[in-house]
């Protein structure tokens, strides 16, 4: 059985120009393996396709942009696609970031993957079942 992940929009934009070897990576390689099921709503959805092809990613990445939409077609089809129902609101610093927590809850995510550490240690709602890492502390 897969571990259900909900994964930030920093962690994938670094698989694609970080290095090879990269805790970012890895986890989307794992992903794409069936050991992590990763989930995704309309919102994290929308995120993730603006920010892989601004300008400023697409000139940093070593990859062509079909090529991007290749491995993120292949990305998308791993994902479990979540309704949210019900929005938690956990108030975090960063406002744009509350969905994630809510789509973790709703799809009973194990852990949220991101390297905004500190600003989801300060939500005033906790939901101790999740559980907030960087790629580095799962790889």
């Amino acid at each position: 059985m897969s571990i259900r992940i909900v994964i930030d929009t920093n962690v994938l934009v670094g698989a694609l120009i970080g290095k090879k070897y990269s805790a970012n990576r890895r986890i989307i390689e794992l992903c794409l393996k069936g050991k992590f099921q990763p989930l995704i709503n309309y919102t994290l959805f929308a995120e993730y396709e603006e920010v892989i092809n601004r300008k400023e990613i697409l000139s940093k990445c070593k990859r062509s942009p079909e090529e991007i939409n290749i491995l993120f077609d292949g990305f998308l089809s791993t994902c479990d696609f979540i309704k949210i129902y019900y929005l938690w609101r956990p108030n975090l610093k960063d406002e744009d970031d509350n969905y994630l927590i809510e789509l973790a809850v709703a799809g009973n995510a194990e852990i949220l993957v991101t390297h905004n550490l500190k600003d989801f240690a300060k939500a005033q709602l906790k939901f101790p079942q999740l559980q907030i890492k960087a790629p580095k502390e799962i790889i």
